[in-house]
């Protein structure tokens, strides 16, 4: 628990003694990010930055179900054309399709889901097709 303000300094210098004790103990030495530029201090000021990065950092998603699906169901088929083998591509198409069944037979709020499950051979055609199988 940090100390409380003795109430006959300044907060400023109050501030300062603990920022110097700090430095004499070594308490800075070893932080994170050392010696590296702050990310995005560059960019332009955004005054949602913090929810953005909270959702970036949590894998969040604000999106209505149907356009998280969608957006879901396309990562995973980039990352379907990376797999190595048919049992591999047969297994994710599948989960994505469980996925896809899932928001299907949801309601929820937003537009509706247009999604309809992949056709597994369809997408194993491709990812030979791909390979050059």
């Amino acid at each position: 628990m940090t100390e409380r303000k003795p109430p006959d300094k300044s907060w400023e210098s109050w501030t300062e003694e603990q920022i110097r004790r700090e430095q004499a103990e070594g308490g800075f030495e070893r932080l994170e990010g050392a010696g590296k530029p702050l990310p995005g201090l560059d960019a332009p000021y955004d005054p949602l930055w913090w929810i953005k990065k909270l959702l970036a950092r949590e894998k969040l998603s604000v999106l209505p179900l149907a356009l998280e699906v969608r957006a879901k169901v396309d990562r995973a088929l980039q990352e379907v054309w990376r797999l190595r083998g048919e049992h591999e591509v047969r297994e994710r198409v599948s989960a994505i399709n469980a996925e896809i069944a899932r928001a299907n037979r949801t309601t929820a709020e937003g537009p509706p889901t247009s999604l309809s499950p992949l056709d597994v051979d369809d997408v194993l055609a491709r990812w030979r097709n791909r390979r050059g199988v």
